[in-house]
This record gives structure tokens, sequence and C-alpha cells, in this order.
């Protein structure tokens, strides 16, 4: 296959599609154990949660591994090279995902969850007023609310879980001008797929004082992302994201942000971020090494690099033009479903390819197990670390929220509301989409071979039966 370019589904069904790039991919012809004792080809929809390594960043590692040494401050051959590359990856990144790095400085984390921690922990003592939403990941609202010395306040969503730009204006023109004010959303919503328009969102923070976080972890695998935008006014400010959703599974993450954010004391103290240490004093070192204490996943870095490579490579703007053709087939094919419902904004503009749906009378979880067991299917069920805007999306009353809090502090959570979740990626395929329609559409007839048992502590479903022998599959 070309570089930048994909075939093209021939045939009635699915004609025009797009297939991806399935041949970039660790693992899609794996075959795995069904509960008739079959073995039949894994088809993964839970790109959302994690994303298989690109085949480039696997052999990224094997290359690089002779030559890993630790990296800054080391003279030998081995360290300086790794530096190198280590050095090489922050400013691939900032190409990805155009930022200015005079402003702006690249900071390798862990993931997501740790870059949005460690920006609360800053961004929190300076006081910072929090405006964010219900439709949040846990990770883009807990460290806030624990953290944020300003507060939080929320914006209004619609019903479908969609930002209210004029509740925001509204906030943000009321805010109080006399502490930092940020406005932190997703750059795409991991149980909707919703983009919010997030250059709008900065120009309108902007023109109130206010900048903008975004969480970029369901948006920079999928579209293309300019934080520069067209000039100041709709530039962001922060970034973050994980490279374990990039096809780069390795233990790296990124938060880019201003340069001159970070001050006052780091949020975890070590080794690499200090000029100098007496027993009095401490000189602290410059962004980004002083944000990066302790030795840093270098494989990682590593694995990242050639992800965004790839990417590049292939053309965000041709992933994103295929994921779109897929995420439109999807969501016509599962609209075939009896009974079906998918959360969240109808459109098939304005969103990446995550769709939760719920079926009438069967569990989420349910659902989920029998596409696994049965179909060799791969999707996730719950309420995907965004409890509140689950709860908004399904009706849940604050009265049944108390409830459900009860019994899971009795350690049941048999009763917690929740749907099922297929996420795309840019090797899945319209055939991948009939697999699982085929699937749903034999669940919402009552068809389905096993006999579930439910464990009412953790709210998932195991057939009779069942024994894989995973020793058999991988082990050290």
């Amino acid at each position: 296959m070309i570089a930048g370019m994909v075939d093209v589904v021939e045939g009635a069904e699915g004609e025009g599609l797009l297939t991806g790039w399935p041949e970039e991919i660790v693992g899609l012809d794996e075959r795995v154990p069904l509960l008739d004792g079959t073995l039949r080809r894994y088809v993964n929809l839970d790109n959302a949660a994690s994303a298989p390594p690109f085949v480039a960043a696997q052999d990224a590692i094997n290359r690089f591994a002779p030559w890993y040494a630790s990296v800054h401050r080391g003279t030998g051959f081995k360290s300086q090279l790794s530096t190198h590359v280590f050095e090489a990856a922050r400013a691939a990144v900032a190409r990805f995902v155009g930022t200015d790095t005079e402003s702006h400085v690249v900071v390798f984390v862990k993931n997501t969850t740790e870059a949005l921690n460690k920006l609360s922990h800053v961004l929190g003592a300076d006081g910072t007023l929090v405006y964010t939403t219900i439709m949040e990941h846990h990770a883009n609202m807990l460290p806030w609310r624990v953290w944020a010395g300003g507060g939080v306040r929320f914006i209004a969503t619609d019903a479908e879980g969609s930002l209210d730009m004029e509740d925001l204006e509204r906030q943000l023109a009321a805010a109080p001008t006399d502490r930092p004010r940020l406005v932190a959303v997703a750059g795409a919503y991991n149980v909707t797929g919703y983009t919010p328009p997030i250059h709008a969102i900065a120009r309108l923070a902007h023109r109130y004082g206010a900048r903008l976080l975004v969480d970029g972890a369901q948006l920079v695998p999928h579209q293309p992302v300019n934080m520069c935008g067209s000039g100041p006014d709709d530039a962001i400010d922060f970034l973050v994201f994980s490279a374990h959703k990039l096809y780069a599974p390795y233990g790296a993450g990124v938060l880019v942000a201003p340069r001159g954010a970070f001050h006052g004391l780091p949020d975890q103290l070590g080794g690499g971020i200090v000029d100098l240490v007496t027993l009095e004093n401490v000189v602290w070192t410059e962004v980004p090494e002083r944000e990066e204490a302790g030795s840093p996943n270098v494989i990682g870095v590593v694995a990242l690099y050639a992800a965004i490579e790839k990417l590049t490579q292939l053309g965000m703007a041709n992933v994103a033009r295929h994921e779109q053709a897929l995420t439109d087939y999807a969501l016509g094919r599962l609209a075939e479903v009896p009974g079906l419902r998918v959360l969240g904004p109808q459109t098939t503009t304005a969103r990446v390819g995550v769709m939760s749906f719920v079926l009438p009378a069967i569990s989420h979880t349910l659902v989920a197990a029998i596409l696994s067991y049965e179909w060799a299917i791969g999707v996730r069920a719950g309420c995907f670390c965004a409890h509140p805007g689950m709860a908004h999306l399904l009706g849940v009353s604050p009265a049944d929220m108390a409830s459900l809090e009860q019994q899971i502090l009795q350690h049941e959570k048999f009763a917690v509301p929740g749907a099922t979740r297929a996420s795309l990626a840019l090797y899945n395929s319209p055939a991948d989409v009939d697999s699982l329609v085929e699937a749903l559409k034999a669940i919402a007839d009552g068809h389905y071979a096993g006999k579930y048992r439910l464990d009412r502590a953790t709210n998932e479903y195991t057939p009779e039966g069942w024994n894989p022998g995973f020793e058999k599959y991988f082990s050290i």
C-alpha cells in the first residue's frame, strides 16, 4: 500500500468505504477461543480504551534496544545516542500537534492522567478557577475537584452531552477576574465520540481572559491537531494525550504547556530536576527536565516517536477521512438492530468513531460478554470512567445515584447502569462493523448459546464452563 493512500471496498455492501491500514498493526490475525471450542479472528473494537501497537513502534523498540542507555548527563556513546533520540522525539511531538516550541514545552509523562494531575497541582496552587463539563473522563474532572484552588464550575450540556457554548460565554463573562481561569474540556469524548469546537472555545476563553486545556486522549490519534490554530486568539494553551491510544502502548504520555506555567515546587521531587542541592537550598533546573523527575521511560518515548512518524507518513487527514467514513457506516448499520439506542449526538459529523449503545431488557455487561465469548469481538461495557456523564445520558436521577452509592459501599455493583461501547481505529474495516451488527442482531433476538452467571461484586458476566487456558496463548 502506498503511504498516505487507502484501498476502497468494492461491491454494494460498504461500497466506497476505505479499508484502512491493517498491515500497520501488530496482532490483527490472532485467533481467540470461543465458548463452543472453536477459534475465530479477534475483532478489536475497544480502541478508545487502548490501541494495539504499530508494527513500526514495535520495530523501533527492537532496533533501539541494543543502544538503550539512561538519558541526559551520561558521557558514554549509548547515553549520548539515547539522549539524542529522546530529544528528537520531543521535537517530533511538537511538530505533530503544531505547537510553538518558543512559547510551549513538551513534557513526557506516563499518560494523560498523570499529565492532568501534574497540571492540577501547578494551576491549583495558583488558585485557578476551572470550567469543565459533566461529560469529562474522570481524569479531567477529579484532579480539578481536589486540587483546583479556585474551585470547579460546570458548563451546561444538552441531553446528548454536547457543550452549550452560550452557557460557557455567560459563565466566563461573569467570572471573577482576580484569579486565573481555565476551561478544561476533552477534544473528543470517550462515551459519545462528540468533538466540541475546541478552537472556537479557545477564542471564547481568551476573549474573557481564560486559558484552554484540551484532553486530547481521544482526539490526537484520530484527527489532525494544530495547537497554534489560526493565531493567538484561537490557539490551544494546554494539550495532554497518551501514547497507548496512539498505537504505542509502552507507558509514555505527553503534556504540552506554556513554558511559564511551571513555577514553584515541581509536583515530583528527585533526580534530574535540579542544578544544585545544598543542605540549605535547591536550585531547580529549567523545563522540561524539572518536570521529569527520575529516569524517564526512554523506550516508551521511542515507541511514541515511531508512532508519530508513522501517522505523519499515513497522513492524519487520511486517517480522519477513513474513520469518518467508517463511523458513518457503523452508525447506519447499528440503526438496523431492533431497539438499540446510540448515546449522544446522532449526527455523523463532529465526532470520532466512539459509539456507546444500550439494548432494552439486556444488561450492557451481558452484551459485552456474549460478544466476547461467542463472537470474538472485543468491546467495553460500563460507565467508561465518566460516571456523571453516563448518569446524564441515561437519565439516572440523583435519588437513584444515591441508592447506587449505598449498594456500591456494600460491594455490590450489579445494579450500576451503563452502556456497551464499540470504538473504531484506523485499521478497522466495514467487515468488523458487519460482524458487530450481526452479533448484536442475534443478541437482540435472544439467540446466544452460553449460560452466563453474574458476579454481583463486579457486574461482570462469565459463561459456565469457561476455561480458556490463558497459558497456552502467552506465558513468560
